[in-house]
């Protein structure tokens, strides 16, 4: 496929794949960077059960679900710019309202503010990076872009726990408003608008509607992005007790943030691979053999916790996670461009219904496996293994010939 980036030069193109990064990393930082900081938050709000903690993860990821669904139609008729500059103010104004919460409900507001402002960067970046790639092109931008991205989940958690050695955690979302604050302003300045006006189409309903259905219809949009619902609730259910299982079952104390930050690095070493890899091999031939070893990994593991008494060494769960975040650093980067790629004449409400059936989806199967955390890794290695073996059966499915639903090609 062919590279229809505009002449521009300003940004050039690392500039634009840190910037577009930052932008997306918004919903990652929102989550990482407060995680050594859930148990004080539940604390000091007077959180009922233990695991109610969870909340303050997915309440922001419940925001992020149906922010998707409007920011991506409306970008396609007004352009992308204006509706990042709405949602970066809605965050904004999520980072206050977490700052001076006085009850747990009120948190759980501004994280659900946090959520749909968020929502915006996430999507219509996208959409804006589809605006100029396309094919392997847009793979290898996006795995850059995910290589830059996997910075966050390293250093997140460090810095929340630095902030939480010298202030308490109010702080952490005073830094939260100054990073977006500052994240809008070079945005700004630096990017240009990717969608001409000659290209915008007017907002409608009806027009939503044929687009949402194409997206279903569509057999390699429909199914990877259930394949990629599938493995991001997988994801979410660990991030969302990872806390628990650092802290709570293996004791690791401030340890927490560095065992963290290290996994991530596995997923950045993937996804910087997949960026070169994904020129001569292909997204699907890739993304199969990730995800076949993903469910052999899994299932092995599951049944081995089991037979550890659900809580296995500590140091086979290292080894495991490690090997786990490289067959996902390998595999989110290339079923969003697989998901993306026969929708490009519909990008922006595309990238919107990908993105928040994808969302739904991981939020409520990734609350359910948190919540069944009873102190043992049962419930999540099986659920890792279950996850798996459905995914890779919906990736064969998707992959038979026709590729649409409805018959055509």
């Amino acid at each position: 496929m062919t590279n229809r980036k505009a002449a521009s030069g300003n940004p050039g193109f690392i500039e634009q794949v840190v910037l577009l990064a930052l932008m997306i990393s918004m919903v990652a930082l929102s989550i990482d960077v407060m995680l050594p900081a859930l148990f004080e938050i539940s604390t000091d709000l007077q959180a009922g059960d233990p695991n109610d903690r969870q909340y303050v993860i997915s309440s922001l990821f419940l925001g992020l679900a149906i922010g998707q669904l409007f920011y991506g139609p409306i970008s396609d008729s007004t352009g992308r710019k204006p509706v990042i500059y709405f949602g970066f103010a809605l965050f904004l104004i999520g980072c206050l309202l977490s700052v001076f919460a006085t009850s747990f409900t009120v948190m759980l507001i501004g994280r659900f503010l946090q959520g749909i402002g968020a929502a915006s960067p996430r999507i219509v970046t996208l959409a804006l990076i589809r605006d100029q790639y396309e094919g392997r092109q847009m793979a290898r931008f996006v795995s850059l872009v995910m290589t830059v991205f996997i910075l966050v989940p390293v250093l997140a958690p460090s810095l929340g726990q630095l902030i939480l050695f010298v202030a308490e955690w109010r702080m952490i979302f005073i830094a939260l408003f100054l990073l977006g604050a500052g994240t809008l302003v070079w945005f700004g300045f630096r990017q240009r608008e990717t969608l001409p006006r000659e290209r915008r189409v007017p907002l409608s309903l009806g027009r939503i509607w044929h687009a949402t259905k194409e997206v279903i219809m569509t057999r390699a949009a429909f199914g990877y992005t259930f394949v990629a619902g599938l493995i991001f609730s997988a994801f979410i259910g660990y991030l969302t007790i990872s806390q628990q299982i650092f802290q709570d079952v293996y004791k690791v104390g401030d340890m927490f943030a560095v065992y963290f930050g290290a996994l991530a690095l596995a997923l950045g070493l993937s996804s910087f691979l997949n960026a070169h890899l994904v020129i001569r091999f292909g997204m699907q031939r890739l993304s199969f053999i990730s995800l076949l070893s993903l469910t052999l990994l899994s299932t092995l593991y599951a049944i081995y916790t089991y037979l550890s008494g659900g809580i296995p060494p500590f140091w086979t769960l290292l080894v495991f996670l490690t090997a786990l975040f490289f067959c996902f650093g390998i595999l989110f980067g290339n079923f969003n461009a697989l998901a993306m790629e026969p929708l490009g004449h519909i990008a922006g409400v595309a990238s919107a219904v990908i993105g928040s059936l994808t969302t739904f989806m991981s939020m409520g199967m990734g609350t359910m496996i948190a919540q069944m955390f009873d102190g043992t890794l049962n419930p999540l290695m099986f659920s890792l293994a279950g996850l798996g073996a459905l995914s890779l059966l919906t990736m064969l499915w998707t992959e038979r010939k026709p590729r649409r639903m409805d018959g055509g090609v």
